[in-house]
């Protein structure tokens, strides 16, 4: 059996695996009347009237299919879908470092290095502006105040995690910050995570990615930037320009991913991110308490927490992830019980963020009516 008859053989059997966990899960909603179903034509519709390409995952009734639309690298002409590609995660990571840091949080519960959400991150970086207010809630949350303009921008160098942590720590030290309790969404809150798990474990994001979440998931397709192994490729971004496709490629450059540490160097498949969703309330990552703690900490302001937003009183959750400079688009929005929804990775769009929501929301109206959020 070559490779790409084993990659199809086993997203075969990931797929039926994932709509048995999906359906184990203890149910959050009430059932609730199909009327509609989204299809795989409904999607190539959206795609191609909207002239995106990507790689879109539906979940109806806990049923699990994926539909790949246009070129994942069009130089090479290697479609979405391919049993090598893998795709930028972009924020959509930062629920898996939340994930990870509960993780610890409960290992390190009867130790002297205990620890909660209203931990101050003073006990980890000491030197660091404000840290004697901000707690690792407020991290969770993005309320910390902390502001680092240009953690995207490509500075051209790959960065170790120690240095990329050191960079938002000078940033923060040596500028403006807003008032801690107050709510903007930024990449330094995660890397700080990211430094903070490495603190408490002695060892290095990446390692704790790799043990806590790829391996005891059996991920084939998901590791970080600089990991992606050499028989995969990182899908390429484009833009749609003068009514042409595939203008612009820009793909997610080590050096960017270097400088997000926890916060998007995370590259995977939809199939594969419906995995780690279903992990992180089934028990294979964190259970259902482990995870309403994280969604619903105490510092929010908005319905922001541990990395994803928490929308119409809960039974709904979503995440939007972007990388500055590039094209790519990765959107998440699930029932509560992960048996509806979609996951959305696109690497060609013209939309912007809210344009783009639209679209998924046209077609999750089709999988469930009056479910879901628009934005």
């Amino acid at each position: 059996m070559n490779f790409k008859d084993f990659f199809l053989k086993k997203s075969a059997k990931t797929a039926g695996k994932l709509a048995l966990a999906a359906s184990l899960l203890l149910p959050a909603l009430a059932p609730a009347t199909v009327q509609a179903e989204a299809t795989k034509s409904d999607v190539n519709r959206v795609m191609r009237d909207n002239h995106l390409a990507g790689a879109v995952l539906l979940v109806q009734n806990g049923s699990v299919k994926t539909v790949n639309y246009g070129y994942a690298w069009f130089g090479r002409r290697m479609k979405n879908g391919s049993y090598n590609v893998t795709y930028p995660a972009a924020s959509l990571q930062k629920v898996v470092t939340g994930a990870m840091l509960v993780q610890i949080m409960n290992e390190k519960n009867h130790t002297k290095q205990q620890f909660s959400q209203y931990t101050k991150i003073s006990r980890w970086y000491p030197k660091l502006k404000n840290a004697r207010y901000v707690t690792v809630g407020n991290l969770l949350t993005h309320t910390s105040g902390y502001r680092t303009p240009g953690s995207e921008s490509n500075r051209r160098k790959n960065l170790s995690e120690n240095k990329a942590i050191n960079w938002v720590i000078q940033k923060i030290n040596g500028s403006w910050q807003y008032q801690t309790g107050s709510f903007n969404y930024n990449n330094s809150n995660y890397i700080l995570l990211a430094g903070i798990i490495r603190k408490l474990t002695g060892h290095s994001y990446a390692y704790n990615f790799k043990h806590r979440i790829v391996q005891p998931l059996g991920l084939a397709h998901t590791s970080l930037r600089h990991d992606i192994p050499w028989t995969q490729s990182q899908e390429v971004s484009y833009a749609y320009l003068w009514q042409r496709k595939y203008q612009r490629p820009v793909s997610l450059p080590k050096s960017v991913a270097s400088q997000i540490p926890g916060a998007g160097n995370m590259c995977t498949t939809p199939i594969e991110y419906y995995e780690i969703m279903l992990a992180l309330q089934n028990g294979a990552i964190l259970n259902q308490s482990d995870f309403k703690y994280l969604t619903h900490l105490k510092a929010r302001k908005t319905t922001y927490s541990g990395g994803m937003y928490m929308k119409r009183d809960g039974k709904v959750k979503s995440a939007f992830g972007a990388i500055m400079d590039e094209h790519y688009g990765t959107y998440v929005q699930l029932t509560a019980d992960n048996r509806n929804g979609i996951i959305m990775f696109v690497n060609e769009r013209s939309q912007t963020e809210q344009q783009l929501k639209g679209l998924a929301f046209g077609l999750l109206q089709k999988i469930q009516p009056g479910t879901f959020s628009l934005n």
